[in-house]
């Protein structure tokens, strides 16, 4: 069955309309800011009508023999919704797609599922105890799932620190798209007070400050992107993400960190569970971070030189990024280090890459 939907953003008279190609649906005029999710929204509606079981569906991308990507290693991997941004935003396609030929896709993001599932059955007993105080593997899922879906709702410019917030937003919204971060977490992020991501999310036409919280200081806001709107599962499972992504073992920093630092070790801790371990595809890795590919380097070598990274390597026939990391015990005893020091600096130097970023699997002592 076919499953591909895209939507255009056209102008007339100077204003964007909305038209798909599938149902030939034209909309009125659209406000510049609301246009992009209007789009989505429609791509949604369209995934939620044409609904199908997961056995049924197929990687459209093979049917057209993976003409969507330059490479391909072959299908593997679930078969998910993936949504892809072409001409700079004025054409969304949303497609059924396998893992490896959405990674494969440039401008392309694996959706959170956002449609109604059958329910889980709930752990009971022992289980249930043990995945209360053992966050991991399902927690790191929605993270990287989310983290993957902003890399392609946000623009490309967006800073690693507005990027965090939006993913904040994003897993603890309810299912109107409120939210308020109190005080106590936004100076836990070192957010508190940082009006500059807070614009650039606005400015960006993701989220609209509604007014100031009911508590001092907390920040109150409603989110303008329809597509994360009604996720599953609900509301208290993606809250103990967003807890795990502010602490993402086994590579998690201090807040007090560069958030260029705490994006990369969280994107790197979000794909650690996969069934490929700790190999990821640098370009892939790369659009998560928001950074170029030789920025990225720059960033592990800042991992490995704080030790929260042991050595990381970057595969270029294959484009494969390989990291290893040190015992959980041993990141903790770091991580307190790493906070010792960073609090003794009043000011971090801002990101320059210097363009020689050593990328062999290697220790510390080695990339002398």
């Amino acid at each position: 069955m076919r499953r591909i939907w895209r939507v255009e953003l056209r102008s007339r008279a100077g204003e964007p309309h909305l038209f798909c190609l599938q149902c030939q649906a034209h909309t009125p005029p659209l406000e510049a800011s609301s246009a992009r999710s209007a789009a989505l929204a429609h791509l949604a509606s369209h995934a939620r009508t044409d609904a199908l079981p997961g056995h049924l569906r197929t990687c459209q991308c093979r049917t057209h023999g993976c003409s969507w990507h330059p490479r391909s290693r072959g299908c593997a991997g679930p078969v998910l919704l993936a949504l892809t941004r072409d001409a700079g935003g004025r054409s969304w396609r949303l497609a059924d797609t396998c893992a490896a030929c959405a990674a494969a896709t440039s401008h392309t993001a694996l959706v959170p599922d956002t449609l109604p599932s059958a329910p889980r059955p709930q752990p009971t007993g022992a289980e249930a105890s043990r995945r209360a105080v053992a966050p991991g593997p399902s927690e790191a899922v929605r993270v990287r799932e989310m983290l993957t879906y902003l890399s392609a709702a946000l623009p490309q410019f967006t800073s690693p620190a507005a990027r965090l917030l939006a993913l904040q937003c994003a897993l603890r919204c309810d299912t109107q798209g409120h939210l308020t971060l109190p005080a106590g977490l936004l100076r836990g992020m070192r957010m508190h007070g940082r009006r500059e991501a807070w614009l650039e999310l606005a400015q960006a036409s993701w989220l609209q400050a509604a007014a100031p919280g009911i508590r001092p200081k907390s920040m109150t806001v409603r989110l303008l992107d329809t597509a994360i709107l009604h996720q599953t599962p609900g509301r208290r499972a993606r809250h103990r993400a967003a807890h795990w992504a502010l602490h993402p073992a086994p590579l998690a920093l201090p807040a007090a960190a560069p958030a260029a630092w705490r994006l990369t070790a969280l994107v790197l801790a979000a794909h650690a569970f996969t069934a490929a371990g700790n190999i990821q595809d640098m370009e892939v890795v790369a659009r998560l971070c928001g950074h170029s590919p030789q920025q990225t380097k720059e960033l592990l070598d800042r991992l490995v030189s704080t030790r929260s990274l042991t050595a990381w390597q970057h595969h270029r026939d294959t484009d494969e990024l390989q990291w290893q990391h040190p015992p959980l015990a041993e990141v903790h005893t770091l991580a307190r280090r790493t906070a010792a020091r960073l609090t003794q600096v009043r000011h971090f130097p801002g990101y320059r890459p210097s363009g020689h970023a050593q990328d062999r699997l290697a220790p510390p002592e080695a990339r002398t």
